[in-house]
C-alpha cells in the first residue's frame, strides 16, 4: 500500500492526512493545512475518495477545498455539506488497494470511526503511537465537553477485538506512523486509558 503523509510539512496545527494511492486513490482526513491540494497533486491528479475519521476542525477544515479541487466521493459518519456517502459501523470502504472495515470508535468524538484492514489501521485520534503525553501507545483526549473516557475505553476494546492479528501498519491522526505489532500498541493504549488518570495533569 502506497501511503503519503501529505500534511507532514505543515507549519500550523493539523491532523495527519494520508493519501493512499492505488485502485481507489483515497485521502484519509483532509486536515487543516493550507496548500494540501498542492501536496496531493505532487502524487496524483485523480483523487477518487476522501474518508473522514471524525469532524474536529483539525481533520475537516480543508475538506471543502479538497472537494472543490478533485470532486471526490466523501465518506463520513456524521452529516457534512461535502459528504456524499454515509458510513456506519461494520461497513466496508475501499482505501487504495485494500478493503477496510469501518469500526465506530467514539469517546474522543461522537462521530469517530477507525478503518482497519488485514494489514493496516487508520486510527484517527482514538489511538495514536506517540504524542505529548505518551510514547508507544496513547489515546485521544477526553477532558473536553462532549468527550468520555469511559466510552473511549469501550471503543479501544472493540477496536482491539475486531483487529486482525496481522496488522502491521498504523496511520494515526497525530504523532508518528508505526510499523510493527500494531495490536501491542493498541493494547498499551488501552491499559493506559483504563488507569483513568488525567492524560494532561497540568490542564
Amino acid at each position: 500500500m502506497e501511503v503519503h503523509h501529505v500534511t507532514e510539512a505543515a507549519e500550523t496545527f493539523t491532523c495527519n492526512a494520508f493519501l493512499v494511492v492505488g485502485d481507489r486513490t483515497t485521502l484519509v482526513d483532509a486536515g487543516a493545512m493550507d496548500g494540501i491540494v498542492d501536496a496531493i497533486r505532487t502524487h496524483t491528479d485523480d483523487l477518487e475518495a476522501v474518508v473522514m475519521t471524525h469532524q474536529h476542525g483539525d481533520h475537516v477544515a480543508q475538506l471543502e477545498t479538497v472537494r472543490d479541487a478533485f470532486d471526490p466521493d466523501v465518506y463520513a459518519y456524521d452529516d457534512h455539506p461535502a459528504r456524499t456517502h454515509a458510513i456506519d459501523d461494520g461497513d466496508t470502504v475501499r482505501i487504495g488497494d485494500e478493503d477496510f472495515e469501518v469500526v465506530y470508535t467514539p469517546g474522543h468524538a461522537d462521530d469517530h470511526v477507525s478503518f482497519v484492514s488485514e494489514s493496516a489501521l487508520f486510527s484517527g485520534d482514538v489511538v495514536v503511537h506517540d504524542d505529548g503525553a505518551f510514547d508507544y501507545g496513547s489515546f485521544g483526549r477526553t477532558d473536553r465537553a462532549g468527550q468520555s473516557r469511559e466510552r473511549l475505553i469501550e471503543s479501544i476494546r472493540d477496536l482491539l477485538e475486531r483487529m486482525p492479528a496481522g496488522v502491521e501498519h498504523m496511520y494515526p491522526g497525530h504523532g508518528g506512523v508505526f510499523h510493527g505489532d500494531v495490536r501491542d500498541v493498541v493494547r498499551t493504549a488501552l491499559e493506559r486509558a483504563e488507569k483513568r488518570e488525567p492524560k494532561y495533569p497540568d490542564q
